[in-house]
């Protein structure tokens, strides 16, 4: 099969964490965020709920598009602590417990991905990262949130800026846990025919 180098993509998100992955690819990003509230679905595992989120914010924004549409891009991410989830906090008094949930111990990022197009069809999954905190102090906890970093990520901290100070160790995709996981995503664009190199 011979497959079509992909030039663009509509991100259905305006995550600027995303905008910015898929721009180092050499993509244009047309932004296009999604109207979905991310509610809770009962009986769904974390990885299953990650991938059910990245699908409706997909097929939210591929029914307002035209056929001949790049491909969308939708993503969810969720931090798990033993099976306690994390979204972005709702204030800076949440950013705190969470982050003192996390000092210390390891829980896991599952980022959910969703990539339709209405030639190519949808292919949807998730990634799963294991993340190890350090021991936190209260006086870095609050330190992190005046930076006001904390506020609009899943779990209440960013990995990939000041965040990074508050990690020990990571296992498994690092950018899985900033919010896309690349690799793979390359391999399912193959999958619909795109290619990224």
């Amino acid at each position: 099969m011979v497959l079509e180098r992909l030039a663009s993509v509509v991100l259905a998100s305006r995550s600027p964490r995303r905008i910015e992955l898929l721009r180092s690819l050499g993509l244009e990003v047309l932004v296009r965020p999604s109207g979905y509230g991310e509610e809770e679905v009962a009986g769904l595992e974390p990885r299953e709920l990650a991938t059910y989120h990245a699908r409706q914010k997909a097929r939210d924004i591929a029914g307002t598009l035209e056929e001949h549409a790049p491909l969308v891009v939708a993503a969810d991410t969720i931090v798990d602590v033993d099976g306690r989830l994390f979204g972005k906090p709702a204030d800076e008094g949440e950013a705190a417990a969470m982050l003192r949930s996390l000092s210390g111990r390891m829980h896991r990022v599952h980022t959910g991905y969703c990539l339709w197009n209405a030639r190519a069809g949808e292919r949807s999954g998730c990634v799963t990262t294991d993340v190890t905190f350090v021991t936190l102090h209260e006086e870095q906890i609050q330190d992190y949130i005046a930076t006001g970093e904390p506020m609009d990520k899943a779990g209440a901290y960013g990995i990939q800026g000041r965040g990074a100070l508050l990690v020990d160790s990571i296992d498994g995709d690092f950018y899985a846990v900033m919010g896309l996981p690349l690799a793979t995503l390359a391999r399912e664009c193959e999958a619909l025919g795109y290619r990224l190199l």
